[in-house]
């Protein structure tokens, strides 16, 4: 492999953690109300100096899967883990989360294939 691909190849994986790491603060930040709402992925690719392609492209090489998918998952992450560890109201847990209720429970359902209630009854100690 010459030295220039080896370079693309580690920065691919650059590009890849700092998504990662970016998305992890970013939905920290929302959660936590010190941001409003979520960015779309071509305000984050802004935010990493980067064009939506290239950060879409590249995220898609590094793993087979779109940018949006891993922001789906890390939201799904947080809503699971408030489900489970808090009595707020799944009403004030889209909220939180800058969802309207009833499409949170849809968004919720689409990847977990239960409801926000069903998952937390069943899943709650």
């Amino acid at each position: 492999m010459e030295q220039s691909e080896q370079e693309i190849l580690k920065r691919s994986k650059e590009i890849t953690e700092t998504y990662f790491q970016f998305l992890d603060k970013h939905i920290a930040d929302v959660v936590s109300g010190k941001v409003d709402e979520f960015m779309e992925i071509n305000q984050i690719a802004s935010e990493l100096f980067l064009s939506h392609k290239h950060l879409t492209d590249t995220i898609q090489k590094e793993t087979g899967n779109h940018p949006c998918h891993f922001y789906d998952l890390k939201i799904l992450e947080e809503a699971k883990k408030m489900l489970l560890q808090t009595d707020r109201s799944i009403a004030e847990i889209a909220k939180k989360l800058t969802y309207d209720p009833s499409n949170f429970s849809k968004f919720f359902k689409k990847f977990v294939g239960q409801t926000p209630g069903q998952f937390r009854k069943e899943n709650k100690k």
